[in-house]
């Protein structure tokens, strides 16, 4: 008996370790920004199923935001809302530009009249950029996805429920990257996708999340006024917007997790 409860209590202890359920809220006149890759069903023993969300998962946490009275925004409105934002605001965004965002989120978003964001690679095709983080994440996986084509980039912009920012021309590892070549995949990918939405591109996210101040100015300088980073959690009034924090929504998040994350802004402790 005594070791059935020492068990219990372990599960217990490590539970609230990993969900932090018992923590208050982060006020919830901060608005949270969710970051999500694809909407898709898991690979058998692939590498990167973190960044695919299920449908089904995705659908369940929509329909419990919207019926907690979530307020939903692109990033533009969330720059323009800046400070005025009502209670529960929630920015939805997608990093890169796969197909199944068009296949399998957007109807889901349309079905329950939701806007989102979605930061497009302008190069996008056969490229495996997980590699221009980590050498070796040479799988291949990444480079496998569809991606959205130019015509359907264009088609969720027009739809009036989706924001289309830009990830640069490459999804580059800004780090690695020289000012004029910084500039050049700031610039070029922003006027890529102006021309192939015929509106302006103001959102930008930083590839990997990873970026210095010199990043910052750069994405100033080539004309963003708000951008995201891979950094977890929920931005203050104050809160520079080129540099905005996001909740990291895994495909490997149970709805309870995700309500866990959107109270926290981060998984647990």
């Amino acid at each position: 008996m005594i070791y059935i409860l020492l068990i219990l209590f372990l599960f217990f202890i490590g539970f609230s370790y990993k969900y932090a359920w018992w923590k208050a809220s982060v006020d919830w006149n901060q608005p949270r920004v969710l970051m999500y890759h694809m909407v898709r069903e898991h690979i058998a023993a692939a590498k990167f199923n973190k960044l695919r969300v299920k449908p089904s998962e995705f659908e369940k946490q929509i329909r419990w935001m919207k019926q907690q009275g979530f307020h939903f925004v692109t990033m533009q409105q969330l720059q323009d809302q800046w400070g005025q934002h009502p209670e529960k605001t929630v920015a939805i965004t997608f990093d890169d530009g796969y197909l199944d965002n068009l296949e399998q989120a957007f109807p889901i978003l349309e079905k329950y009249n939701v806007p989102a964001t979605i930061y497009v690679v302008v190069d996008r095709h056969e490229r495996d950029w997980s590699t221009y983080k980590k050498a070796h994440h040479n799988s291949g996986e990444l480079m496998r996805e569809a991606k959205l084509s130019d015509q359907q980039v264009q088609f969720l912009a027009q739809t009036g429920l989706i924001e289309i920012g830009s990830h640069t021309m490459t999804h580059a590892n800004l780090a690695q990257l020289n000012d004029e070549q910084c500039l050049a995949e700031l610039v070029q990918s922003k006027q890529a996708l102006e021309q192939m939405t015929r509106q302006t591109i103001n959102s930008f996210a930083y590839p990997f999340g990873i970026y210095s101040e010199r990043d910052v100015l750069m994405a100033k300088q080539a004309g963003y006024s708000n951008a995201v980073t891979t950094i977890e959690g929920i931005d203050e009034a104050h809160a520079d917007l080129m540099q905005l924090k996001r909740i990291k929504i895994s495909g490997k998040d149970s709805l309870f997790a995700v309500k866990c994350r959107l109270r926290l802004g981060q998984r647990g402790l």
